[in-house]
């Protein structure tokens, strides 16, 4: 008995196809998607070789039978094992910079990128003033990149905890030829910093999911490393180390951006004394915020 799948013959077909398997299957998206028509359109192009920005020309085109069968493949491998996209594809997309991923890194979706590609303006009034970097908890080092893009007199330190994290970011550190540029270091957030290192500007992303959400986790989220989404009973337990060892390293004038995710109630109950600029972009408000070196020096 030939399979059903042999009459999905076009594009068209099959992207129907997913998005209703998708929607059957109760899949949770937010890994570079945030609904079923844009993951199936992204893994299909993927699959096929296809520009994934240019749809519309190929809808309508038939498919090999191996063609059809590996992006069939492929959609029955992210219902069936609920991996987030970019695990599956090895790569993900953020400010339309490419990244290479594994399952040793979360997935690349940080809301400071669009603020890095604003050249966080107006916050940073020169970014050539900008000479020194650090990204904590880089995980893929997508950040890390991001910001020596934005920021070309800059020299941008890439750290994190994790030694198979830091492969991924040295891969992609060498991806966009930027070894000259930025550097990865293996640190406990700022315990292994050399003495004397002073930051202009110190961009964090770090673990923050309080203890009552990790348990709530969608299964997608639950294939990413635990160790860069726990955050202790309230979220804060990293950002409590952060602010308190960050002014050491910060520039008279230094900025630390920091992404907290949901949990602005737990840091206002944490710090209650501090006043943060809260950031927002088009896709995040109160998950951001910016603090002065001079707000967290006693």
């Amino acid at each position: 008995m030939a399979s059903p799948h042999t009459e999905l013959l076009t594009l068209r077909d099959l992207l129907r196809w997913a998005v209703t398997r998708f929607h059957g299957a109760n899949l949770v998206f937010g890994h570079g998607s945030d609904n079923a028509w844009d993951e199936a359109v992204y893994l299909l192009l993927h699959t096929l070789h296809l520009p994934l920005d240019t749809l519309e020309p190929f809808l309508d085109a038939r498919l090999l039978e191996r063609e059809r069968q590996r992006c069939v493949d492929l959609i029955h491998e992210r219902v069936n094992s609920r991996k987030p996209a970019a695990y599956l594809t090895g790569e993900a997309w953020l400010q339309g910079v490419r990244f290479l991923v594994d399952e040793n890194v979360i997935v690349p979706r940080s809301p400071i990128a669009e603020l890095l590609n604003e050249q966080l303006a107006p916050w940073v009034e020169d970014p050539d003033a900008i000479t020194q970097v650090l990204d904590l908890c880089t995980g893929s080092g997508c950040l890390a990149i991001l910001a020596a893009m934005a920021f070309e007199s800059a020299q941008v330190d890439a750290v994190d905890l994790s030694p198979e994290a830091l492969r991924v970011a040295q891969s992609n550190i060498a991806l966009h030829g930027l070894q000259g540029q930025v550097q990865a270091l293996r640190s406990d957030l700022l315990a292994n910093i050399p003495a004397g290192r002073c930051y202009d500007l110190i961009i964090c992303n770090p673990p923050y999911v309080n203890a009552q959400a990790m348990g709530q986790l969608p299964e997608e989220y639950r294939h990413e490393p635990r160790l860069a989404l726990a955050g202790g009973d309230d979220g804060m337990d990293l950002v409590r180390r952060i602010l308190a060892d960050a002014p050491a390293h910060m520039a008279p004038d230094g900025l630390l951006v920091l992404e907290i995710g949901h949990e602005q109630a737990h840091f206002q109950a944490a710090f209650p004394m501090l006043d943060p600029v809260w950031l927002s972009t088009e896709t995040a408000s109160d998950q951001i915020l910016l603090l002065r070196r001079t707000q967290l020096t006693p």
